[in-house]
């Protein structure tokens, strides 16, 4: 897939502007939507997208279609993929507006589809529904994928920097793209359903910010503790946790405040955080229970050689005494800052060899 990634300024057309009778309006309620990731679907006014890598996608014929967005902060990017053939930059402002997504299309079926590149802390994205020209028809949506894939991790399954080929790891959302990250190629490879619950700089024991993995991971709205996802609603057939990597630094700096907050003045022992470990995946387990778990660790420098933090994982996973449960280590990629695309994608290759060769799915 060719990829030109660039700002795409749209033609916008207030909301209060459209007329029925001339264009096709398609709610976010519509049945022909498809939507992908960790999202309330249920809302008739607006479906709100937190998540990295969430998605929404239509089927449809016409020339033209827009869609109506609000974005709560302007923080956001969207890759528009059209025909799958093409992936262009939307970066949203805070307004309600129509943005056209593809414009000049040929006569025929087409489909369109919104990634949301960047992580939650940038805020929820509302989306309010499509818009066909006058022409345009909505067509049913793809047959469900036969597989379905969830990672739980931190930058690294984010994509955070992965665009920034200056090497600086700079922390302007315009490099972040969740859909370059080795979750996501792992995802595509096996044509499964994707999902990635993940923020950067989150760890198991400790973070660089007050919250945990153990405290997120089962939230719908990541900003939101009483927001709780119903897991009976998502049952994956693979799920993949990439998480240590942040513990690994931040449990070697006490004078580090979320060392301090979680901590104290004492270094947590290697009992204390294999056993966070295994309560981690353990409560994966109750709320999965036939899903392979695959405990991953990689490629960053938690990876090198005589690091002990594969080993804490290794134990918590044979303490699990799970025969669905695996664990699986990316070498070290031996260069500074985050994976670049190169460095997914060979994160991907890892992974998906591993999957191919172990998981019956």
């Amino acid at each position: 897939m060719k990829f030109s990634f660039y700002v795409f300024f749209l033609s916008i057309v207030l909301f209060t502007s459209c007329k029925s009778n001339k264009e096709v309006i398609i709610p976010n309620t519509d049945t022909a939507i498809e939507y992908w990731g960790r999202i309330n679907t249920t809302t008739t006014d607006s479906t709100d997208l937190h998540w990295s890598g969430t998605s929404v996608k239509l089927n449809f014929e016409g020339t033209r279609i827009q869609a109506l967005l609000k974005d709560e902060k302007g923080d956001n990017y969207y890759n528009i993929l059209v025909d799958n053939d093409s992936a262009k930059l939307l970066r949203l402002d805070n307004t309600k507006r129509y943005y056209t997504l593809a414009n000049n299309l040929k006569q025929g079926k087409h489909t369109v589809e919104l990634f949301k590149r960047t992580e939650w802390d940038k805020g929820k994205t509302s989306f309010f529904g499509f818009k066909l020209n006058k022409e345009g028809k909505r067509l049913p949506k793809d047959t469900p994928k036969a597989r379905k894939i969830e990672f739980y991790g931190n930058s690294i399954t984010a994509g955070y920097a992965v665009e920034d080929y200056t090497g600086k790891d700079r922390p302007d959302s315009t490099y972040t793209n969740n859909y370059l990250s080795y979750a996501a190629i792992t995802a595509r490879h096996f044509n499964a359903e994707y999902r990635a619950i993940c923020k950067s700089g989150i760890g198991i024991t400790v973070s660089w910010f007050p919250l945990l993995m153990p405290e997120l991971y089962n939230r719908l709205d990541p900003n939101d503790e009483n927001s709780i996802w119903d897991f009976s609603l998502y049952q994956p057939d693979v799920v993949v946790v990439n998480l240590f990597q942040n513990d690994s630094w931040i449990v070697n700096m006490p004078e580090n405040e979320e060392f301090k907050r979680r901590f104290g003045d004492q270094k947590p022992n290697d009992t204390f955080i294999i056993n966070a470990y295994q309560n981690f995946i353990t409560s994966l387990r109750k709320e999965y229970p036939n899903t392979k778990i695959i405990c991953a660790l990689g490629a960053m420098d938690a990876t090198k050689e005589g690091s002990k933090w594969m080993g804490f994982i290794t134990t918590a996973v044979a303490n699990c005494n799970d025969k669905n449960m695996y664990t699986h280590f990316m070498p070290y990629k031996q260069t500074p800052g985050h994976p670049s695309i190169k460095e997914q994608q060979e994160m991907a290759n890892s992974l998906i060899a591993f999957i191919s060769k172990n998981i019956d799915w």
